[in-house]
């Protein structure tokens, strides 16, 4: 009996490790693809799950009351048991900004390296979520074990300080997720990208890159960031009389230490001006990636104690967002700062895809306050241009590419550089957002789709406002509305008062009266001959009157409103 209990012991131990064998890796991007923004990948083998970053996207001007968008993570929901942890490769909010939200519905550790971990500390605080959230600061080269996982933070360059790729090992083999990456030989804080380690991971072998394809279609190399540092010297030099208000992104914490840099060698105070840009630098300053020289910085209450000519106020809004400090002022509704004729007003950014017109409308609205606007001249882009995207490919050498982080125009151009390698339509694979990669041995597929997309937040921090009410905003944007409201007798059939009609966008004021009569008269003619001759049902009632009014515009051909019928009965 106990030779035949081990016997089956030996089998049933033989069968897990068939199981282990021919497990797969999966890959699932939540986001991240298809547009600038939301990144969120779920990487999966057996029994566990771990997730890259956690982003958001900001809404267009097509999203009325939104504000910002989060990943769908149904997918996430429904395996919450298998979700080891979230892994973010730097503090961008296209990569943090979901946190908040997510770890709502789906709690797993957060690592990150230092800066951005702080971030995510003072964001899950602003929402009350100190005690659920579970974050730990991971140090370059620091082997993370998360299930079945290993998770390696690796140095890079980006526009933000402790940005890192991730060296991801499973039982079928090791994939770098490149995150947002650039190859910076002389950063403004820190060392250059490690390539000394991702030419051992080559060796060591490579089943698979995730890389970012941000800018894939530029050639060559992208600049280092301390370059932008000599072109803010030559502006301070040159409008030496002026005031100067530079607008970035409250994350760029290189970008805002070289304008400390300028500030203080030119004698300037400086203000921080924007929430986020407060916070951010608060946060860089007390982990020492901000080196702010004494009695440089002043409230924003201390501006009237200086000439223009002795302040710099770095602010957010470089996107032309509507609520960030730049556009509030160009719309003439800052509390505390009024555009002169004269202020020089910096764009140190370039406009994020589909941000091209809200940038545009307040570069316009400033100017025409009498300030001089310059941008395209002191920016240099955080991502890797064609050549460092080569570089890397090269030194992993990986079975496997996968453009990930840009639209697909980006993502195709990143393809056709690994093509020029040498790789082929197999070893590269182009994923849209919720597909399911499976990747053993030397085969790669897309196996699946799993539910995925965006999630609206709007203003008052709900998400999953839902695309219907979306859609009825753009609705009545585009449309207007009309209210009807009537009183009806349910017993006798009869109109007691009414109807009244109100209408609110959708004609000219001058042709209200006349209309509003007319459809008045038509709605009284249909109810009254409904009520006359059929029993009376609120429902149908409404319907009546929604008809009669489309009729009526439909032959004027009037764009029809949105039709909102009330009815009071009385017995």
């Amino acid at each position: 009996m106990a030779k035949e209990k081990k016997k089956n012991s030996g089998r049933a131990a033989n069968k897990a490790t068939a199981r282990k064998k021919t497990s797969k890796l999966r890959i699932i991007p939540l986001g991240g693809l298809e547009q600038i923004g939301m990144n969120m990948t779920a990487i999966e083998y057996g029994d566990s799950i771990i997730v890259v970053d956690c982003g958001m996207a900001f809404a267009d001007d097509t999203l009325l009351g939104i504000d910002l968008i989060i990943p769908d993570i149904t997918y996430l929901k429904q395996n919450k048991n298998k979700v080891k942890g979230f892994f973010i490769t730097h503090g961008h909010e296209d990569h943090i900004g979901a946190v908040p939200y997510i770890i709502k519905e789906v709690n797993a550790p957060i690592y990150g390296t230092k800066l951005s971990i702080a971030l995510i500390k003072r964001k899950v605080a602003e929402h009350k979520l100190t005690d659920i959230a579970n974050l730990n600061v991971v140090d370059y080269g620091q082997p993370i074990q998360a299930g079945q996982f290993s998770i390696e933070f690796v140095r890079t360059n980006h526009s933000i300080s402790d940005a890192a790729a991730l060296a991801i090992t499973s039982p079928a083999g090791t994939i770098v997720h490149t995150g947002d990456f650039k190859v910076d030989y002389t950063p403004v804080y820190g060392d250059a990208i490690d390539l000394w380690r991702f030419a051992d991971l080559g060796k060591q072998g490579v089943l698979a890159v995730l890389c970012d394809s941000t800018n894939a279609m530029r050639p060559g190399y992208t600049m280092s960031e301390t370059t932008v540092g000599s072109t803010f010297d030559a502006l301070f030099a040159e409008y030496n009389k002026q005031r100067i208000i530079i607008a970035t992104f409250a994350s760029n914490v290189d970008r805002v230490q070289q304008v400390i840099n300028s500030a203080y060698k030119y004698k300037r105070k400086v203000i921080l001006e924007g929430r986020s840009m407060v916070n951010v630098i608060e946060a860089a300053t007390e982990l020492g990636y901000i080196k702010m020289p004494k009695n440089t910085l002043i409230s924003i209450d201390e501006m009237k104690n200086y000439p223009d000519n002795k302040i710099v106020i770095i602010t957010t809004g470089s996107q032309g967002e509507d609520m960030a400090a730049l556009s509030r002022m160009a719309a003439k509704n800052h509390k505390k700062v009024d555009i002169k004729s004269g202020d020089i007003i910096i764009f140190s950014s370039n406009p994020i895809p589909g941000n091209e017109k809200a940038v545009s409308n307040v570069q316009n609205e400033l100017a025409q306050m009498g300030a001089e606007v310059i941008f395209e001249q002191t920016h240099v882009s955080g991502h890797a241009c064609q050549e460092e995207i080569k570089m890397l490919y090269a030194l992993l050498k990986p079975k496997f590419i996968i453009p990930f982080h840009g639209e697909y125009r980006h993502r195709q151009a990143n393809a056709e550089l690994a093509y020029d390698m040498g790789y082929n339509s197999k070893n590269v694979i182009m994923m849209e957002t919720g597909d399911v990669l499976e990747i053993g041995g030397r085969k790669a597929e897309i196996v699946d789709h799993v539910q995925a997309g965006g999630i609206y937040v709007d203003n008052s921090g709900v998400a999953d406002v839902g695309r219907t009410i979306v859609q009825d905003r753009r609705d009545l944007s585009e449309r207007g509305v009309l209210i009807v409201t009537v009183c009806i007798n349910a017993s006798t059939r009869l109109i007691v008062s009414g109807p009244e009609v109100f209408t609110r966008g959708w004609v000219y004021e001058g042709d209200v009266e006349i209309l509003i009569e007319e459809i008045r008269e038509i709605i009284y003619n249909s109810l009254d001959n409904y009520l006359m001759y059929n029993h009376y049902n609120r429902g149908k009632a409404k319907m009546i009157i929604a008809d009669a009014v489309r009729k009526y515009t439909k032959v004027r051909g009037n764009k029809g409103p949105m039709i909102l019928p009330f009815i009071l009965e009385i017995e």
